[in-house]
């Protein structure tokens, strides 16, 4: 006898919310292992920026969620990024987004989700209109370097960062 097929999970990228917050937290706080959501401090200072980040058309938190309703409500957190769209005189003045804080699960790495998640982010930034996706990654992440190449970014300048 054949076992019947296993469908393939339903992903769905949607804008975070409030209670996906410690999912996000978790995902940020260690990219080797997975963290329990249940484990993570949700502090004032997470509340606020992320309330920063919900009124702010131009930022969004968005996560990767497997196994959701169609609507992305249920289902399992597996990812997640920001994006921040920002306005310029560059491109002919088109926006152009920033994409940090990007994650996937520890234990569901090398299947194929982010580049699920980053292909949906630069679908997204397409329909807004932005003529120019960026981002940075720290300079010893070199598998996240050739994940990058490989969905089309190019190395083009180096970033500088001031702690205040």
């Amino acid at each position: 006898m054949f076992a019947e097929p296993v469908p393939a999970p339903v992903l769905t990228l949607r804008l975070a919310t409030r209670t996906d917050l410690p999912v996000v937290l978790a995902l940020l706080a260690d990219e080797e292992r997975v963290v329990d959501p249940a484990t993570v401090m949700v502090t004032e200072a997470y509340e606020y920026a992320f309330a920063e980040i919900d009124a702010d058309p131009r930022n969004e938190m968005m996560v990767l969620v497997e196994d959701a309703d169609g609507q992305g409500e249920g289902g399992t957190v597996v990812g997640c990024l920001q994006a921040t769209y920002i306005p310029g005189l560059g491109k002919g003045g088109a926006e152009r987004v920033l994409i940090e804080a990007v994650r996937i699960r520890a234990d569901r790495r090398g299947g194929g989700l982010g580049r699920i998640l980053m292909e949906r982010a630069v679908a997204r930034a397409r329909e807004r209109g932005c003529g120019l996706v960026q981002l940075t990654s720290n300079k010893q992440r070199e598998d996240a370097h050739r994940f990058y190449a490989g969905l089309g970014f190019i190395r083009s300048h180096d970033g500088f960062k001031l702690g205040l």
